[in-house]
């Protein structure tokens, strides 16, 4: 494995240094005339921008500041002193543009102009950034700022609020730096200066590309480019696209990412600036490197190299020698590489880029280990997420956190991956143990944090008003939504395409103020500034507080070249080496095909290969710890695509698959285990703690099912047009997917398909089942118009034990926090409602629920995110309350699901069993019954989380 440190390319950012210019109110001499002509003739050399241009620049104000000395003119001696710092700094000779910055700041002190000494300040600071003396700039911008403010320039103030946001993105705090280029970016609008708006733009854009939105990150430099063009800055320019290049190449798009810096270049050339040319050199020998291309990528790289080295620029130089070595490594060049790496190490250290630094220590980690020195190897990468660790502490915005943390899991894979290399040439050691540790460390922290943060009630004592906004902000998008549903009724879709288009842009707004204000209420919560987050638990710990002696956990971790898993029991533990990622994810994605799609659609051949996928699968996963797991109940902590199937129908190995009835079912795990899931043992600890500090609740149930999706067989009038059956099915519990939370594509579902049944008529017989095992004055039930997100929002769920949802499903991967399940989106009357219950709606459900189930469709996936898992429903209903749930993973059939929900409660009611036992004999029953025999119907539930 190779860590390729970011190119520096993608990270320069452009700095707006104002030349302050201050008017006399001397009459006008020869002198001073002769000054004023030479400072104006200066100005518009200045402004053309080449090299050229620059050094004749600098000569007519070098002439200028003799007159203005002789003048004795302190405000212009300042002004020229400072605009001479300006070409110089322009032109990379930093230490002689600090000389004449430094020239200038007591004069401008001396005068009283806190404008010009502002600038100064600025410009100095931005001399220290570009030096990598990060924290030197901090402070001058910092003086800066206040001055800035004083005199209400507002343009002055955020190109000061640009740098630092450019300074903490460098030193690896992009939360910061995003906090610092939101301010800067409205108020560069206010003023009308396009060049500070593109310069923000592409520094917001190159944080996003950090942290893994590569998205995001062109719509944030596409948008910056044209502003650059507009204004004629061609610096700005050739920054942004070598921004663009660096993104293209980070997606694998290696021509498209040469044709962006081979754009770039001779702009960085024609203006002067060394440090962008060196950048873009560098940039362009990655690319080549990657390609293969070693020796044009080391003449690209030695070209690069001294320009960083005249400019003063260590973190550029750092980068660029760091991509040498890789180079050397590649050709085999071992001594050779670790030379240049161990050179880049102390000067990527020295500007402080944190980033920079773990970057080049997975470097040496890696180089080290195909030398064979796995002692020197395991002690950089640990040095390495030690920095990880640290620098996924700075974000207080858990989005942004997992962000972060899902690109830096090639490292924790990477550190796994050595120490079992390192248990295999010496299993007494007990690094499979530290593997262990280190992959229960790399896994659902933000699950984690947010489970603490909820057990700290952490909106008490907030400030109402953040509050109050919070609920302003709701109750927007919750008219907007409505307005989406009331412009999809109308019969000419072509008439109201735009107007939807705009509500969706303006829901992407209001979502986004939401989302800021959430962190915002976090950060200003007394409790929150109180929380002391756990730690991931570590072997002995997993034994102590999650495992009892009925249970075994099955942990497992995917990686391209090997995958791993550790059988965990109360007493014991042992790692086993399994096949790499993509073999193991190929026969996942075959077998769910056959779960999913069998039996309706599904031909022979297709139902083979998927018997041979389950087989092939069982094999892999299941081999090597079949004889130890007894009867054991078994705890999944799932990695990758194993996240998305049901253990419980994998053959066991050495048994004949068989899916008919009799003693069919003995071949599938299930028959021997109970088997529950979780994103992390840790998660198994922190939803206990919830458990033992609340009060169990007082009621039994509350239900909702039957929700009205349309008017056709109700008491109003609209036919419904908003919900898919899948051909050949009875109806399923899930909305038209991918798209299944754009009204549009609904609409578009509706007019393809005249045959649609949106009613779940079975969900009301399953609820009715299900209450008739209740005490009446125990349970709440809402059906047809009262199965309404008004309803669940309104009442007061944290009185019962188990809340049930019999609904539709909704499952986006693109956006997990438009996924939820959706209630009666009509009332009695006709009128369409938000019937959306949002992942952002259940997380602020307040619940005492021992279990919520979600009958419906995938309620159980959502979007992977690398050290996190799957993120949807399931961490949305533990943060608000639920330390157990049963969900499902694929689309699920309304009348088996109504089926198998009522044999789970009689088995909770009257056989007194655990929600995971019950659920687990509700399916054995499916299984041997005639007609829900097929896996399809019923393997598709999981329980997820406490089993006690």
């Amino acid at each position: 494995m190779i860590f390729l440190s970011d190119s520096v390319g993608a990270r320069i950012q452009r700095t707006e240094l104002q030349i302050a210019q201050q008017p006399t109110t001397k009459q006008p001499n020869a002198t001073r005339a002769e000054a004023g002509k030479l400072t104006q003739e200066g100005l518009k050399l200045f402004q053309q921008g080449s090299a050229e241009s620059l050094v004749a620049a600098r000569k007519k104000w070098e002439a200028a500041l003799v007159l203005w000395q002789k003048l004795g003119d302190k405000q212009w001696q300042a002004t020229i002193l400072t605009a001479i710092g300006r070409v110089y700094d322009s032109l990379g000779e930093k230490q002689e543009a600090l000389k004449y910055y430094n020239q200038a700041l007591p004069l401008f002190r001396a005068v009283g102009n806190k404008g010009g000494e502002a600038t100064t300040l600025n410009n100095i600071g931005s001399v220290y950034d570009s030096l990598g003396e990060k924290q030197e700039a901090l402070k001058y911008y910092n003086q800066a700022l206040p001055l800035i403010r004083a005199v209400g320039n507002k343009g002055g103030e955020a190109n000061t609020l640009n740098n630092i946001g450019l300074v903490y993105s460098d030193l690896g705090e992009k939360q910061e730096a995003l906090k610092y280029y939101n301010q800067a970016l409205p108020l560069f609008r206010a003023v009308g200066n396009k060049g500070g708006e593109a310069t923000t733009l592409t520094g917001i854009g190159a944080v996003y590309s950090d942290l893994g939105e590569k998205q995001e990150a062109l719509k944030f430099l596409n948008q910056a480019l044209p502003l650059f063009r507009t204004v004629g800055d061609r610096r700005g320019e050739a920054t942004t696209l070598i921004n663009i290049g660096a993104v293209y190449s980070d997606l694998g798009e290696k021509q498209e990412a040469l044709k962006y810096f081979n754009q770039a270049l001779p702009l960085f050339r024609t203006v002067g600036d060394r440090r962008g040319e060196a950048a873009t050199l560098t940039g362009i020998g990655a690319v080549y490197s990657d390609l293969g291309e070693n020796q044009e990528a080391l003449k690209y790289f030695n070209q690069a190299l001294p320009l960083f080295r005249t400019v003063g620029d260590r973190r550029g130089e750092a980068a660029t020698l760091s991509n040498i070595g890789l180079v050397y490594s590649d050709l085999g060049e071992k001594q050779e590489a670790l030379k240049f790496l161990n050179q880049a190490l102390p000067l990527i250290r020295a500007v402080d880029d944190h980033h920079g630094e773990t970057g080049i220590l997975g470097n040496l980690a890696s180089l080290e280990r195909k030398q064979g020195n796995l002692q020197a190897s395991l002690k950089h990468i640990e040095t390495a997420i030690q920095i990880i660790e640290a620098l996924r502490s700075t974000y207080t915005d858990q989005n942004l956190k997992t962000q972060y943390f899902a690109t830096v899991q090639g490292y924790y894979q990477f550190y796994i991956d050595l120490l079992m290399e390192l248990h295999k040439k010496d299993p007494s050691k007990g690094y499979n143990t530290l593997a262990f540790n280190a992959s229960e460390r790399s896994r659902a922290r933000s699950l984690i944090e947010l489970l603490t943060e909820s057990q700290a009630k952490i909106r008490k004592g907030v400030d109402p008003k953040l509050l109050q906004q919070e609920t302003e902000i709701q109750q927007k998008i919750d008219a907007q939504e409505k307005l989406k549903i009331e412009l999809s009724q109308q019969e000419n879709i072509n008439s109201t395409i735009n107007k939807i288009a705009q509500a969706d842009a303006q829901l992407n707004t209001l979502r986004a103020e939401y989302k800021e204000l959430q962190n915002k209420i976090r950060i200003s919560s007394p409790a929150y500034a109180n929380i002391k987050y756990p730690q991931p638990l570590t072997l002995s710990q997993v034994q102590q507080q999650v495992l009892d002696e009925e249970t075994v956990l099955l942990q497992y971790s995917l990686a391209a070249e090997r995958s791993y898993l550790w059988m965990v029991t109360k007493t014991g533990m042992r790692s086993f080496e399994l096949a790499k990622q993509s073999d193991i994810e190929e026969l996942v994605e075959n077998y769910r095909d056959l779960l999913e799609n069998h039996p309706d659609e599904i031909i022979p051949v297709q139902l083979k290969e998927g018997q041979i996928a389950a087989r092939k699968l069982s094999q892999i996963l299941l081999q090597p710890v079949v004889k130890e797991l007894g009867n054991k109940r078994l705890l999944i902590v799932a990695d990758g695509g194993l996240q998305s199937i049901p253990f419980g129908v994998l053959p066991i190995p050495s048994l004949p698959i068989n899916q008919q009835t009799g003693d069919g079912f003995k071949s599938f795990l299930l028959a021997k285990h109970e088997i529950v899931y979780s994103p992390s043992a840790t998660v198994i600890a922190e939803l206990r703690k919830d458990l033992q500090k609340r009060k169990p609740a007082e009621k039994a149930l509350a239900i909702f099912a039957d929700a009205v999706f349309g008017c056709e067989d109700r008491d109003c009038t609209k036919r419904d047009t908003r919900l898919q059956s899948l051909k050949g099915q009875k109806t399923p519990r899930i909305i038209n997917r991918p798209d299944n939370t754009d009204v549009l594509a609904l609409k578009r579902a509706a007019k393809n398909n005249r045959d649609l049944e949106g009613r779940l008529p079975a969900t009301k017989k399953e609820a009715e089942g299900i209450l008739s095992l209740f005490e009446k004055n125990s349970t709440f039930q809402a059906f047809d118009f009262a199965a309404s997100r008004e309803n669940v929002l309104n009442q007061s769920l944290n009185q019962y034990k188990i809340v049930h949802f019999a609904t539709h499903g909704t499952a986006n991967f693109e956006n997990p926090e438009l996924s939820g399940i959706v209630l009666s989106l009509f009332d009695s009357k006709g009128k369409g409602i938000n019937g959306y219950l949002r992942l952002v709606d259940i997380f602020n459900l307040n619940l005492a629920a021992e279990l919520v189930v979600l009958s419906a469709c995938e309620t159980g996936i959502g979007k992977e995110t690398k050290g996190e898992g799957l993120m949807g429903l399931t961490r949305g209903f533990m943060y608000a309350g639920s330390p157990r749930l049963a969900v499902s993973l694929w689309n699920v059939n309304d009348e088996s699901t109504s089926v198998l929900m009522q044999k789970m409660y009689k088995k909770m009611l009257q056989g007194k069993m655990t929600p995971a036992a019950a659920l687990r004999a509700a399916q054995l029953e499916m299984l041997e019954s005639k007609e829900y025999a097929d896996a399809h119907y019923w393997a598709a539930f999981t329980l997820q989380g406490e089993w006690r």
